[in-house]
C-alpha cells in the first residue's frame, strides 16, 4: 500500500499525452506532436563537444552537492550581468533539470497549512508540489482578457497571515504571457509589505519577442526573498542533458544543497561544464531559434485565428500558444482527446495547467513550420466537425 502522500501528488499531462501518441504512430497512425515542450532543435555543436571534452578529462566523478565551484562562479556572473544583480557563487545551485528548483526549495520552506499562490492556468508541478508538502495550493487566475497576465487587485485578495510564498513565471507556461515592469513593481511592493518569498521561474527568460526579460530580483527588497529558477533545457535545446538552477539567499542555498544531498548527490561534472560553455560560448545557435520561434508563432496564431470557432492571442515569449476554443462547444479534454484520436494532432487540454485552463488548448510550437501547417489543416477539420457534430 503506497503512502497516502502519494495521493496528493500530480502529474505532467504531456507525458501522458506524448505516449498516447506514439502508442497510435507505432499503429501506423501520422501524428503531428504539438504536445510537448521540448525544442526540436540539436544541442549547439560548441556545447556537446565541451562536454565531450569534459569527458575525456576526467569529470566523471562525484562533485560537490551544490555544483562545481568554477561552474558555480560562471552561472552567477552570467546573472549578475544578465538580470543586473548582486549575487555570486554562494547563491547558486545547480541541479539536474529544473523541477528540483521547485521542489527543493518549497520543502525548504513551506510547513504543513502554509498558503502558497501559484499561476493558474500555469505548469502543472507548481500545484502538485505544493500539495504534496501538504500546503495550501491558492490558485491565482491568468485572465486571457489582460494577455494571460493577472490583476493585482486579485493577487491582494488572495494574500493572507499565512501566505508564505508565490510563484511567478515570465515569460509563461502554458500561455506565453509576460509580466510587464509595473506588474513586477506591484508584486515586490507586497511581498516586501507582507513578508513573503517570491519562486520566479525565469527558464523562458530568452525566448522573448519583444522587448527584454525583467526579474523581479531586481526590485528594492527581493534579492533576499526571491528564488530564481532558471535552466538551459529551453534556451540552449538541452532537455536531455538534465540542468538546471537556482539562485537564491545563500543560508537558502545551503538548504537547498542538503536537499540535493539526500536526493541525487550532485549533478553530472561534465554537464555542468557544458553548461558553463553554454553560457560563455557563441549565441548565434540560441539567438537563431528564438528568430524561427517567432516565426512559428506567427504562422500559428494567424492559422488558428483564421478557423471559425477559435481565437488565440499572440504570445509574447515561450513557444506556446493557448487558444480558446469555448465557441467549439467542448470541453479541453473531450477537445485533447478528439484532437489525438481522430484527427492526429497532439495538444494539451488548457485543464492540464489547472482548473481555469478550461476552454482552452496548449498547443506547443516546437515543431518544424511544414508540420504546423499540417497541423493547421487538421485543426480546421476538427472545429468544423465539432461545430457541426
Amino acid at each position: 500500500m503506497l503512502a497516502k502522500r502519494m495521493q496528493r501528488l500530480g502529474t505532467e499531462t504531456a507525458f501522458e499525452v506524448l505516449a498516447r501518441a506514439k502508442a497510435l504512430e507505432a499503429e501506423g497512425r501520422d501524428i503531428v506532436h504539438l504536445e510537448i515542450g521540448e525544442p526540436d532543435f540539436d544541442t549547439p555543436a560548441n556545447i556537446i563537444d565541451k562536454a565531450v571534452e569534459a569527458l575525456r578529462s576526467g569529470y566523471t566523478h562525484y562533485g560537490p552537492a551544490a555544483g562545481l565551484p568554477e561552474v558555480r562562479k560562471v552561472f552567477a556572473a552570467h546573472i549578475a550581468r544578465d538580470r543586473g544583480i548582486d549575487v555570486g557563487p554562494e547563491h547558486v545551485v545547480i541541479t539536474p533539470g529544473g523541477k528540483p528548483i521547485i521542489y527543493f526549495p518549497l520543502t525548504a520552506l513551506v510547513d504543513p497549512g502554509d498558503e502558497v499562490i501559484y499561476p493558474n492556468p500555469g505548469f502543472p508541478i507548481y500545484e502538485s508540489v505544493i500539495n504534496f508538502l501538504d500546503g495550501k495550493a491558492v490558485p491565482l487566475q491568468l485572465a486571457e482578457a489582460k494577455d494571460f497576465c493577472f490583476d493585482i487587485d486579485d493577487l491582494r485578495a488572495l494574500i493572507t497571515a499565512k501566505t508564505k510564498l508565490l510563484i511567478i513565471n515570465s515569460p509563461q507556461n502554458p500561455t506565453g504571457g509576460v509580466l510587464g515592469a509595473a506588474d513586477l513593481d506591484a508584486i515586490a511592493e507586497l511581498a516586501v509589505k507582507h513578508d513573503f518569498w517570491v519562486l520566479s521561474d525565469e527558464i523562458y527568460s530568452k525566448i522573448v519577442y519583444a522587448g527584454s526579460h525583467e526579474s523581479i530580483a531586481t526590485r528594492p527588497g527581493m534579492l533576499e526573498r526571491t528564488i530564481i529558477l532558471d535552466g538551459h533545457s529551453k534556451t540552449y535545446a538541452m532537455t536531455g542533458w538534465r540542468l538546471g538552477y537556482g539562485i537564491m539567499p545563500k543560508e537558502l542555498a545551503a538548504a537547498v544543497a542538503k536537499l540535493q544531498t539526500n536526493c541525487t548527490s550532485c549533478t553530472a561534472a561534465f554537464t555542468q561544464i557544458a553548461g558553463a560553455e553554454a553560457l560563455t560560448g557563441p549565441q548565434d545557435a540560441a539567438r537563431a531559434m528564438v528568430a524561427e520561434f517567432k516565426a512559428r508563432r506567427d504562422l500559428l496564431v494567424d492559422g488558428l485565428n483564421a478557423i471559425e470557432g477559435i481565437s488565440c492571442r499572440q504570445p509574447r515569449g515561450a513557444f506556446y500558444v493557448f487558444p480558446n476554443i469555448g465557441a467549439l462547444g467542448l470541453g479541453s479534454k473531450q477537445a485533447e482527446q478528439r484532437l489525438l484520436e481522430d484527427h492526429g494532432v497532439a495538444a494539451l487540454a488548457g485543464t492540464s495547467f489547472g482548473r481555469f485552463g478550461e476552454g482552452y488548448l496548449r498547443f506547443s510550437y516546437a515543431n518544424s513550420q511544414a508540420n504546423l501547417r499540417k497541423a493547421l489543416v487538421r485543426i480546421a477539420e476538427f472545429a468544423a466537425a465539432a461545430r457541426h457534430g
